[in-house]
């Protein structure tokens, strides 16, 4: 089974002023992940704005997100579409590019059933050696792919993972007790990253890593090494940065932060939007908080 770490961070993708993809912020960005953190950074995934992304778009940047990690993290691609054959399609080329492993979101608007779901994801896997980790936000694909089909898919070799965030803790636990060894479930909420990894989960996929990721590596590996309630203060203190990063459509937030924390990396695509004056102010407020979250953490 591979291995991508504790703590992986959604990748923001930078946009110039014309709206194209900034390689200068992103090698930036990378570099600022990387200090501050991260294990795996995955490219193109929701945060990404991958449906504003042509496949192009795509392969270009996660082969230059490969080409400036150099090997010092891993880069997982996401891949997924609504589409099966796209997907395929896809993956096969991503895996070109020498990425580490690739994240299948659940199919969003046509709705599949669970055996649809199954055989979906599935198939993709199948066209790969990569390892594959699945995907479950049903706020934003509008399915739900249920426990049991989680833990058929889990059975399959190269499914080794998944991003968990349909908010249900009984299904984590579930699914915790249930999926063969070694396979990994990671909270796909900031929020619910101390309660998950509480009940054996194993880490999260990250947006608030961001501009907090000393501060959630610390959490983790406080909690891990038995310091619970220091993990457990890090967590209430870093709850209004987890939930101010999506007062309004991410990643729209999350960039607005990050200039604030001197890497601009641009507004969103259409038919996302920049922040409003309200919105924007209360990210700054939140960023004001984090400089006073973390001073008693223990590395």
């Amino acid at each position: 089974m591979s291995d991508f770490g504790r703590l992986l961070t959604a990748m923001v993708t930078p946009f110039n002023a014309e709206f194209e993809i900034d390689y200068e912020k992103t090698e930036e960005l990378i570099e600022h992940l990387i200090k501050t953190g991260t294990d795996t950074i995955v490219v193109g995934g929701s945060t990404g704005e991958p449906a504003s992304l042509s496949m192009d778009e795509k392969l270009r940047l996660f082969k230059f997100a490969v080409e400036r990690a150099q090997g010092r993290v891993k880069i997982i691609a996401g891949t997924g579409t609504n589409d099966t054959r796209s997907s395929i399609r896809l993956t096969r080329k991503a895996q070109q590019t020498g990425i580490d492993g690739v994240l299948l979101v659940a199919p969003y608007y046509n709705k599949p059933s669970q055996e649809g779901l199954y055989q979906h994801f599935k198939s993709i896997a199948a066209n790969t050696d990569l390892p594959v980790v699945l995907y479950n936000i049903p706020g934003r694909s509008a399915v739900n792919i249920s426990t049991e089909t989680l833990l058929r898919l889990s059975r399959i070799e190269n499914i080794t993972a998944i991003k968990e965030a349909s908010g249900d803790l009984s299904k984590v636990g579930y699914l915790i007790e249930n999926v063969p060894p070694g396979f990994k479930i990671y909270s796909g909420d900031d929020s619910l990253a101390l309660p998950i990894l509480s009940i054996g989960g194993y880490g999260v996929i990250s947006v608030a890593s961001h501009i907090a990721g000393s501060e959630i590596k610390g959490l983790i590996t406080a909690y891990l090494k038995g310091r619970v309630k220091e993990a457990a203060e890090t967590h209430r203190q870093l709850l209004p940065i987890f939930e101010g990063l999506f007062i309004a459509a991410n990643p729209s937030p999350v960039k607005f932060a990050l200039s604030e924390h001197g890497i601009n990396v641009g507004t969103v695509r259409l038919p996302l939007v920049s922040l409003t004056e309200g919105e924007a102010k209360h990210i700054t407020e939140i960023m004001g908080q984090l400089k006073e979250v973390g001073r008693g953490i223990s590395r």
